[in-house]
């Protein structure tokens, strides 16, 4: 399963091309349903699994430079959330998804992570303690309209206190992620420094 980049403009109809591509793709394959989660899907999945293995990608890495104007933040106070961008590697975990399930979750994941169709949903070689495994990741390009680049503190200060979406804060989101991440034996020092960031200006308790 390789998926390649379409020329659609960010918004429902990208959103719609590309769940079906990736239906299609993946029951082609045969296979359960293989997620790559290095994110939210980690501390809240909202779906049935049969298995959560640690994993680790090469060749993408997570970092908090996305823009959200819906899940994490508004128009007026844009958000942000993680993505996975070319480079480097991420620890994270994979969740099979037993096939008739996956009919179910595909949709309502979507629904989650893809209401603008800004992600490019990628199949990415995961290695596993029962080896390696192609599961679906939501990755961005760096030529993404949403793609941030580096931000210095006072924009992510500025964020931290005034970010808020329909599942809440960015803030709540950086610190939800670096628990989950701790608790499954991953320490990410750039998420990590954040969250001392925002500690270190009262905007939460220190971790």
């Amino acid at each position: 399963m390789a998926s390649q980049a379409i020329q659609i403009p960010h918004g429902p109809a990208r959103s719609a091309h590309l769940l079906q591509r990736t239906t299609a793709e993946w029951r082609a394959s045969g296979d359960d349903l293989l997620l790559f989660a290095y994110g939210s899907l980690i501390w809240r999945p909202e779906f049935e699994y049969a298995q959560a293995l640690p994993a680790r990608v090469l060749g993408f890495h997570r970092v908090l430079r996305m823009r959200s104007r819906v899940n994490r933040g508004s128009p007026q106070e844009p958000g942000l959330v993680l993505a996975l961008i070319s480079g480097g590697s991420c620890r994270g975990l994979v969740y099979r998804v037993p096939r008739e399930v996956g009919e179910e979750v595909l949709p309502r994941l979507w629904v989650r992570e893809m209401p603008n169709g800004v992600y490019e949903p990628r199949w990415l070689n995961c290695d596993t303690p029962s080896g390696r495994l192609r599961a679906l990741a939501f990755t961005l390009s760096r030529q993404s309209p949403n793609w941030t680049g580096p931000l210095h503190e006072p924009e992510l200060l500025h964020i931290f206190q005034h970010a808020s979406g329909r599942y809440g804060t960015t803030l709540d989101y950086l610190l939800r992620t670096v628990q989950g991440l701790r608790e499954h034996g991953i320490r990410d020092m750039e998420l990590e420094r954040q969250a001392h960031l925002a500690a270190r200006h009262g905007l939460c308790a220190p971790l």
